[in-house]
């Protein structure tokens, strides 16, 4: 009986020990356990964290961004046919700082797997036997399947961003596409301006010549109908006087006709004055220099000496602008080697002063002009 009690006790020493053995390994799991579920749910915290709690309400008027979409005509349009390009934008997309979900409070309810009663007792699962509830209100389950539906509802924001952004992407490149279409036509237009302006220039200068010219030959022929009519006074007294008025008369008759031929004498050389032969060439040497320079639209200001614009329109400066082309050089630094910059050629001149404005030729550009480079006759 000894014998039999001994090894029963050595057997419960044993079983025993065993049983120590095995609550030591599970305490250390349970730490592990422990710990890993505190991370998760810190995990989940700070995911929630990111998830917006709502959508950003929709704004209840849309913005505009309207482009002008009428034909573009030689006409003006006071009220021009537009379009919102922002009409179908999703506007609520750039909501900011929305509220994102908080559970620093909800911990306790994360570390509930099963769904209790009032009195504190897990509900059984009808639908499977021997399990409980999982799921409803006030289990970790129920913050679960918020965040997750909150996350499906940001994904699908998320995804409407990316197809906006297309949608975006597209009309500005028709946007620009029709932008470039403009800077062009509104060069062309610029450079047509331009010649026209020089145009209507050269019109203006020679409609004041010709007025000029109307009014000194209108004098001369107000002076030669007075003359005239004088002559006739003295023909129809002549025919009442004797034969030595006649006689006086043939002198006066003689008189005029020299006196019309004089005046045609007169007529033409003055008409020749005003419009003498063209020059086109002058005399080597420095004629003046530049005073304002646009390399980009490519023209410049030339002040010339009083001889030089003597020379071109001649001693009145009666004559017409010839289009000659100069040579244009930079003076070098410290009594340097002068520059060779390039050619211009003369376009219009400013009336009663020694300005003309020039082209500058690319063609034979060697550098870019610039103000006080030497004009000079080669």
């Amino acid at each position: 009986m000894n014998k039999a009690l001994h090894a029963l006790v050595y057997v419960i020493l044993a079983v025993a020990g065993v049983a120590l053995f095995f609550e030591i390994k599970l305490f250390d799991k349970k730490e592990l356990l422990t710990e890993r579920n505190d991370q998760l749910i810190q995990s989940l915290i700070d995911v929630a964290g990111t998830v917006e709690e709502a959508n950003a309400p929709k704004p209840t008027s849309q913005p505009e961004a309207r482009k002008d979409v009428s034909p573009i005509e030689a006409k003006a349009i006071e009220t021009p046919d537009t379009e919102n390009v922002l009409d179908e934008y999703h506007s609520e997309l750039e909501a900011g700082n929305n509220k994102t979900l908080q559970w620093d409070g909800k911990r306790a309810q994360l570390r509930v797997l099963y769904q209790l009663d009032g009195e504190g007792n897990k509900i059984p699962d009808p639908g499977r036997p021997g399990s409980f509830v999982k799921t409803g209100s006030g289990t970790a389950q129920e913050l679960l399947d918020q965040l997750f539906e909150r996350a499906k509802a940001q994904r699908a924001n998320l995804d409407t961003t990316r197809a906006e952004l297309q949608n975006l992407r597209r009309k500005i490149e028709t946007l620009v596409a029709d932008y470039n279409k403009l800077p062009p036509i509104m060069r062309q237009d610029k450079e047509t301006i331009v010649k026209h302006e020089g145009t209507i220039a050269d019109l203006e200068q020679q409609k004041q010549a010709v007025e000029e010219q109307l009014k000194k030959t209108k004098a001369q022929v107000d002076d030669l109908q007075a003359e005239i009519a004088s002559l006739k006074d003295e023909v129809t007294n002549a025919k009442e006087e004797t034969e030595a008025v006649k006689e006086d008369l043939a002198k006066a008759e003689k008189a005029k006709e020299q006196l019309i031929q004089l005046l045609k004498k007169q007529a033409a050389s003055q008409s020749v004055a005003a419009s003498g032969a063209p020059v086109t060439t002058l005399p080597a040497g420095d004629k003046g220099k530049l005073v304002y320079v646009n390399n980009d639209l490519m023209f410049a200001v030339v002040e010339f000496t009083d001889e030089a614009m003597q020379e071109l329109l001649g001693p009145e400066r009666q004559n017409p602008l010839p289009p000659l082309e100069m040579g244009v050089r930079r003076k070098g630094a410290n009594g340097g080697k002068d520059a060779y910059v390039g050619h211009i050629r003369l376009r219009q001149v400013t009336q009663g002063k020694n300005y003309v404005l020039a082209d500058i030729l690319r063609d034979w550009e060697q550098l870019k002009a610039a103000k006080d480079d030497v004009v000079s006759a080669e």
